[in-house]
This record gives structure tokens, C-alpha cells and sequence, in this order.
């Protein structure tokens, strides 16, 4: 009896130590975010997940082994999530490959080149396994501006646009500011339009469920609109879709489309629900103009985190080191256009703060193109949050950034820049 005793206290750690070495992973959620760019896959669970992938041809598939993983409906749900808009998976298919395998076969509609890598858990999300599924041959954008180009064949007076207000016909707050603004007689000037957050980042969230990421492309592509319809300028949507978009990506994407200006679309949060105001920001080379500078800046920076970036690849877009601080001509220049904007925001909506203020956002880190940050609104302020989901409200804000923009060329002409190529 005590021999047995003994054995069996021997064998208890044992025992106990087994069922965690065979304990299955539990996915969680899973979610589609396709885009031109890229499409990515996240898969979400409560532990990492061990995954084994390779490519088959003829035709093309691409499959994920997924070890340890449970068979679930989150898992299930996952081919019902490509829809016939992806540009890259036809179809998904789920299945328990073996015990204790879950496979994942991509239907492929072309050549991919797949990244696949782990996250850990940061903000509300747990452990995260991404696919990442790029075309095999980089999508370039300068070729995507000369085809948007092409297409902008509207050329209205810069006073129409400056007080247009939708079909409703309401006149802005600020149209007797803005029958002054100048009309431009340049070169065809582009400005790059970035609507914050994105994809697996949805950005700050309002008290009544609004997503910044939505408000933001939903201003960005006002602002695109006007500015197309502006004789001599033309607008580019660094993000135009619910997708997500590395900061440092951003910047290298206007790089590339050799863009005269930047302008990121943020909805600013706080934890008081009273604070109100629009506000803009430069770049700062030494450091935050304030202690809320520094805290907004050092928020929006951790959009990596949460977005989910792959450190482990070298994206394509860079092609040169990014973060030179040897700018303060193009500082000097960003600041002047901050002002410029905020002036025209001032004739719609409270300002946060009464002049610009500058931090070290990494989205505003290109050494040449003037860049701002611009926080239309609090989307955590309960009537800030109606307003900005109102759509001629969102109309008024992009005529603002719009009237700001020309104030700067008509004061600062562009330099002389080498002209993109057209192409028949």
C-alpha cells in the first residue's frame, strides 16, 4: 500500500503536466482585409499558432497548415469571409487535415508572393497569425496616379469648389474667406491625401460605436473629390480601402509618387468626453511642443502595433532610408501649411489649441514633401462624434483642408520638379 502511494505521487506532476502538452489552440475570430495593395488573413486565438505553408501550381494554391489547432465555426467562417472583390483568393477551404492538423487551401486567381508571421497580443486583440497575400509583381503607384489621371477630365472654377456643399445646397461657414482664395496657375500640383488607421486598425472609437478609420477615408476621398475637380491639381488616396498601411509605407508611397504635399486624416480621442477641437500638426526635430503633442504622437506611432507589421520583411516601397531629420526647409515649409489649414478649420469648428503644434509622428517623416497631420475632431466628444459622421459636415471639413492647401501655393509656389512621364 505505501509502495503504491509513492508510485502515484511519483505520477501526478506527470499527469497534470500531460494534458497542457497535447491542449489544443482555440481560434478565436478570423478576418478578410482585401485591398489592391494587399490582401491579408488574420487569424486570431488564444495562444500562438504553429503553421507549416507552401504554394502548389497548375492550378495555383496556397496552403497553411495550422497545428494544435481546433476545428471551429471561427475557423469555418473564415470561406464566407472572400468575397468576389478580392483581387487575389478566388476561394478558402477549411478542413481537419489529420489530428491535431487544421488546413487552410487558397484558391489563387494569380501568381502571390505570401508573408506569413506571428504577432503578439497588444491592445484588444490576443495572439494574431497573419497572411499577408502581395501580387508576385509589386503594383507600382506611380502607374495607378498616370491611370487616375487620365481620367479626370472636370475642370470647375476654384470659387465653385471652394463653397460647394453637396446637393443640399448649403453655403459654408467659411465661403466669404474662400470666394478669395486664388486660383492656381501652375504645373499639375499632387497631393497625397492619407486617411489614418485602417484594417486591423480601427483607429479611436467613438461613444456611440463610430470607427476613426471609416470617418477618416470617408473625409480623405471628399478631399480627393475636390481636389480633382481643382484646375492644375490632383489628389492620390494613400489608403482607399478598409485596409491597413505601415506609417513608414505612407510616406514612402508619396515618395514614390513624387506628391508636393501630404495631409493625414486623423479623428482625435481623449478620455474626457468634453474635450473638442480641430487641430494640426508638423513634424518636430526636437522634440513635442507639448506634453498632449507628445502623448498624440506617441499614440498614433503605436498604429504599427496594433495594424500588425511584419518586421522580418523589407517592404518594397523602400527603396532608400526614410527617416532623414536633416529636413528643416521641408519643416518650415509643413509648418506653413499647418497654419494655412487650421485657419481655414477655425471658420467651421473650435480649434483644440490656437496654433500649430508639432511632435515626432512617424507618418510625417518625408525628408522633402511637406506633411501635416490633420485632427479634424474629437470623435470621443458625443456631439463631435455626430458631426463627423455627418456626411455635408464631412463635405465642409474637406473644403477647409482644400481652401488651406491653395492659401499655401498661392503664398509659396511649388519649386520646379521633374513632371511624370504620360504615358498613351
Amino acid at each position: 500500500m505505501h509502495r503504491a502511494v509513492v508510485k502515484l505521487t511519483l505520477l501526478l506532476p506527470l499527469l497534470l503536466w500531460l494534458p497542457q502538452v497535447n491542449a489544443v489552440t482555440t481560434v478565436s475570430s478570423t478576418r478578410s482585409w482585401p485591398a489592391q495593395d494587399y490582401t491579408r488573413l488574420t487569424i486570431e486565438s488564444n495562444k500562438p499558432i504553429s503553421n507549416n505553408m507552401f504554394i502548389i501550381g497548375n492550378p495555383d494554391r496556397l496552403v497553411i497548415d495550422l497545428e494544435d489547432v481546433e476545428l471551429n465555426k471561427s475557423l469555418d467562417d473564415l470561406t464566407d469571409k472572400i468575397g468576389g472583390n478580392d483581387p487575389y483568393i478566388k476561394t478558402v477551404r477549411v478542413g481537419q487535415f489529420k489530428p491535431g492538423v487544421v488546413r487552410l487551401v487558397l484558391d489563387l486567381k494569380s501568381e502571390v508572393s505570401p508573408q506569413i508571421f506571428s504577432l503578439k497580443p497588444v491592445g484588444e486583440y490576443g495572439h494574431r497569425l497573419v497572411l499577408d497575400i502581395y501580387p508576385s509583381q509589386p503594383l507600382d503607384p506611380l502607374m495607378a496616379l498616370l491611370e487616375q489621371s487620365k481620367s479626370i477630365t472636370k475642370e470647375t472654377t476654384t470659387d465653385s469648389i471652394a463653397i460647394e456643399q453637396g446637393a443640399a445646397g448649403e453655403t459654408s461657414q467659411s465661403t466669404p474667406s474662400a470666394s478669395k482664395v486664388p486660383e492656381l496657375r501652375t504645373r499639375t500640383l499632387t497631393i497625397a491625401i492619407d486617411a489614418g488607421h485602417g484594417g486591423e486598425d480601427p483607429g479611436a472609437r467613438g461613444r456611440r460605436g463610430s470607427l476613426e478609420k471609416n470617418i477618416t477615408l470617408a473625409i480623405a476621398q471628399k478631399v480627393k473629390a475636390l481636389i480633382d475637380e481643382t484646375p492644375n491639381m490632383r489628389g492620390i488616396l494613400i489608403r482607399d480601402g478598409d485596409y491597413f498601411i505601415p506609417l513608414n509605407v505612407r510616406v514612402a508611397k508619396a515618395r514614390k509618387l513624387n506628391a508636393d504635399l501630404f495631409v493625414s486624416i486623423h479623428a482625435d480621442s481623449f478620455k474626457k468626453s468634453k474635450a473638442r477641437g480641430s487641430s494640426v500638426f508638423a513634424l518636430s526635430e526636437h522634440g513635442a511642443t507639448s506634453t498632449a503633442a507628445r502623448w498624440l504622437a506617441k499614440k498614433e506611432n503605436e498604429a504599427d502595433l496594433i495594424g500588425g507589421v511584419n518586421l522580418a520583411v523589407q517592404d518594397p516601397y523602400l527603396a532608400r532610408t526614410l527617416f532623414d531629420l536633416s529636413q528643416t526647409a521641408t519643416i518650415n515649409d509643413s509648418m506653413k501649411l499647418a497654419k494655412h489649414v487650421l485657419n481655414e478649420l477655425g471658420d467651421i469648428n473650435d480649434l483644440h489649441r490656437g496654433h500649430v503644434e508639432q511632435a515626432g509622428f512617424a507618418v510625417l517623416k518625408s525628408p522633402e514633401i511637406p506633411s501635416i497631420l490633420v485632427e479634424t475632431a474629437f470623435i470621443s466628444n458625443p456631439s463631435e462624434e455626430r458631426r463627423l459622421n455627418d456626411k455635408s459636415y464631412q463635405l465642409k471639413l474637406a473644403n477647409a483642408i482644400l481652401n488651406g492647401i491653395k492659401r499655401y501655393f498661392a503664398q509659396n509656389p511649388a519649386l520646379s520638379r521633374p513632371k511624370i512621364a504620360q504615358t498613351d
